[in-house]
């Protein structure tokens, strides 16, 4: 558990008046409750963060991250958002990160065979039977989201909503396959990563945002084991969704991408093959 801070309690009344102070004091009491837990499963080490305590009767927030980062450069931003102060306060979070993508992880021998995103699907019934979380909700991005789906398909009574980002849910094809091999011999894994996170138009932007995520994947000290989560990721098999068929997700489901994303394509034919009672679908500029 990281080491205790003083943290100064606010009158209730103040901080249902200053929306920020509760955002403030939410994410001190976050800090101050943050445990990491290293949990032992048959495809690898994984490393968890909780926040916050577990609450009766609810289910576990749960989070997977995508290719290039681990779960604070991927969600850091979200849930220190005012705005998810009402979340933080009522739900425990649960952070996953994917073997080898923590902060601090050992960089894996040359040779290592890394989990297929199937196999780190079956890596959350480990850290679920470990924390004892009955259910969950599930929030993932990109690789975490197909991550996610993937378990859910599989354990569906313990699940009890997904927010999926930037999801695709469809293996390569070969000419897919042909033009990642090819673009393999021109560009740099991390070039390639970030071609992943971001479209042509924001990289050629350099937002701040962008600016940051490209610092942090350049200049990684495990930029080899994210080689080998970004090759699990390329290698992907077809999630074979169909509606109103027997492969489905049967929980509430929300699928964001943005306005011109990388994946906006595919996350439009994933809601396509979706429940449309049970899925809403969000594009954001």
């Amino acid at each position: 558990m990281s080491e205790l801070q003083e943290v100064q309690i606010t009158d209730e009344n103040a901080l249902l008046q200053d929306p920020l102070k509760a955002a403030e004091l939410a994410a001190k009491l976050l800090q101050v409750q943050e445990q990491k837990h290293s949990i032992e499963t048959p495809y690898g080490m994984v490393t968890v963060t909780i926040q916050g305590s577990p609450k009766p009767k609810r289910p576990a927030i749960v989070t997977f991250h995508d290719v290039g980062m681990d779960h604070k450069l991927c969600y850091k931003t979200l849930f220190d958002n005012e705005d998810m102060y009402e979340i933080v306060k009522n739900f425990v979070v649960c952070h996953i990160d994917a073997p080898g993508q923590e902060d601090g992880a050992a960089v894996y021998p040359a040779g290592y065979q890394y989990p297929s995103l199937d196999q780190l699907a079956e890596t959350i019934p480990c850290v679920l039977q470990y924390l004892n979380f009955p259910s969950i909700i599930g929030i993932g991005v990109g690789a975490g989201a197909y991550v996610l789906a993937r378990y859910t398909l599989s354990h569906p009574n313990t699940v009890e909503g997904l927010v999926l980002l930037n999801i695709d849910p469809n293996a390569k094809g070969w000419m897919d396959w042909a033009a990642h091999k090819l673009t393999g011999l021109t560009s740099s894994i991390p070039e390639m990563i970030l071609s992943h996170l971001f479209s042509t138009e924001e990289l050629s932007g350099n937002s701040d945002v962008v600016r940051q995520y490209k610092a942090a994947i350049l200049n990684s000290p495990i930029l080899s084991n994210n080689h080998l989560y970004w090759n699990s990721y390329n290698s992907r098999r077809d999630l074979n969704l169909e509606r109103g068929g027997d492969v489905t997700l049967k929980c509430p489901v929300m699928l964001v991408v943005g306005d011109q994303a990388p994946h906006e394509d595919a996350v439009v034919e994933c809601n396509s093959k979706l429940d449309p009672t049970q899925t809403s679908f969000l594009k954001v500029s």
